[in-house]
């Protein structure tokens, strides 16, 4: 018989809930006082007024009223309150022995690697949104044929690259998104098209990353080409000239110290942190035990659980940073009339998820134990071995896009309620947390975790995933690049004043 209720930790004040829990119905002993959904959280032991309440071994809130066993705990009795106090710095680092793993390929000219081989349009501004999506549609299924190692040619555009600040957070972040995507080694080229007028001008762009225009890096201005169709026009000529190129490149074996992967989850529920979570940090423990490097980002989804990743932080100068970008999402949810307990969303807490204490302890679980090398603005490239966090908002679409830029070849992406996210050119693997999701939205997920609640190890999922990584890397396609989302999920973080 499956069990209907789970104990994360021998410390824990909460049961949860593996399966709707009726009235009358029993977690061991204890009778249960009030319906409790499948994925809520149902409280083992008497807890007063103001007292934290213990879940996975960790205060996710405090009681605001008092409750009994059997009672069902969520948002009308627990609130957040978030302990303050020293944090203990690089006191849990754990290094896991080397291994060598394999995946196939795409090795660019100076040595990158790519897990894909597309054409990629990008934009410096809005306006010239349509000439490249008018370009990239040009180059059809059919007309490409004759390119079978080209994966596609796919356009993106974005909201902002003018009425913007010249300088400032702003306009650097877009920047570093779109020269980030146009050195990323999933694109065996590049075509870079702006309008001529815009803040975001494509020189200073360039010049920002140390880029230089080449064969397979393309500039295109529309004012100076004579408009929208004559823009077009030159730009479908410049995608023509770079795809033999393109498709002269093949996979290749090479070391998974490649691979740099980028952490997601979205539409977490309460399940997320038993299952789906836990799991991908094993997996991340291999990949990094490989020699390949994880970015975790989402900065407001970690509030509360830092000291989890204060721990892991390679030295104080990392656990400074760390501490810097918090304190600045604190601010900036306060100038904005709000604070950071307003992320969970609504689809978590139907879940089973009550604060952002108790979903940030999921988010970091899939970072997995391995040290904490460095932190890095968003879009910034990732150097460090291993483990880097990233700073970005919790907007799953905006947080992998930075993640991308950042030189992420792959996204893993958790989720409990139901994602249906998808990126390019860096595929996204999606991991369901319960059994339920995996099989209700079968063609939108890659991976069920959920046998982790009926005996399967933390450790053998793990291997699972990590296996699905390198098939992936290889060339293997993902649910959501099966259903061609990406293109429009390409979403730079552009905080600031608009003019």
């Amino acid at each position: 018989m499956e069990r209907a209720w789970l104990i994360a930790d021998a410390s824990d004040g909460v049961a949860i809930a593996l399966s709707a829990l009726p009235v009358g119905g029993t977690v061991g002993d204890i009778v249960v006082r009030s319906p409790i959904p499948a994925g809520h959280k149902v409280a083992i032991k008497a807890i007063g007024q103001g007292q934290p309440v213990i879940k996975l071994g960790h205060a996710i809130g405090v009681a605001s009223a008092d409750f009994a066993p059997g009672d069902h705990v969520h948002d009308h009795n627990l609130a957040f309150a978030r302990e303050t106090g020293g944090h203990e710095i690089g006191t849990a680092i754990r290094m896991p022995p080397a291994m060598h793993a394999q995946f196939n390929g795409y090795v660019r000219p100076d040595g990158r690697v790519g897990t894909r081989n597309y054409i990629g349009i990008l934009t410096t501004v809005n306006c010239s949104a349509t000439v490249a999506k008018r370009i990239a549609a040009h180059f059809t299924p059919e007309l490409l044929a004759d390119f079978p190692n080209v994966d596609g040619v796919v356009a993106f555009s974005h909201m902002s690259g003018c009425g913007m600040a010249k300088s400032g957070l702003g306009i650097d972040n877009l920047r570093r998104t779109v020269a980030g995507y146009a050195a990323h080694p999933n694109f065996a080229g590049v075509l870079l098209v702006g309008l001529g007028c815009e803040v975001n001008q494509l020189d200073p762009l360039l010049a920002s990353a140390a880029l230089a225009e080449g064969e397979m890096l393309r500039l295109l201005g529309i004012q100076d080409s004579g408009g929208t169709m004559a823009a077009i026009e030159a730009g479908i000529a410049m995608v023509e000239a770079m795809l033999p190129a393109a498709n002269a490149c093949g996979r290749q074996p090479v070391s998974a110290s490649h691979l740099t992967i980028g952490l997601q989850c979205g539409a977490s529920d309460g399940y997320s942190a038993l299952t789906a979570n836990p799991a991908l940090g094993a997996a991340v423990d291999l990949l990094v035990a490989a020699g390949g490097r994880a970015i975790l980002s989402e900065t407001p989804e970690i509030y509360g659980a830092e000291d989890l990743l204060l721990n892991r932080a390679a030295s104080s100068e990392v656990a400074d940073q760390l501490m810097r970008r918090l304190e600045w999402w604190e601010g900036y949810a306060a100038q904005n009339g709000a604070d950071l307990d307003n992320n969970p969303s609504p689809g978590n807490k139907a879940g089973g998820i009550t604060t952002i204490l108790e979903k940030s302890l999921g988010a970091v679980a899939k970072s997995g134990s391995t040290p904490l090398n460095a932190v890095i603005d968003y879009a910034e490239p990732v150097t460090a071995p291993g483990l880097t966090f990233m700073d970005s908002p919790g907007y799953d679409p905006c947080s992998a896009t930075g993640q991308i830029a950042g030189g992420a070849n792959l996204i893993c992406f958790t989720t409990g309620r139901g994602s249906v996210f998808g990126s390019i050119p860096a595929p996204t693997i999606k991991l369901a947390s319960n059994p339920e999701l995996a099989a209700h939205m079968a063609g939108d997920i890659d991976i069920d975790c959920s046998p982790i609640l009926s005996g399967t190890t933390l450790g053998e999922m793990g291997e699972v995933i990590f296996n699905h990584i390198l098939a992936t890397a290889s060339g293997a396609p993902t649910c959501s690049e099966t259903l061609g989302f990406g293109e429009s999920e390409w979403v730079p973080w552009v905080p600031g004043a608009m003019f």
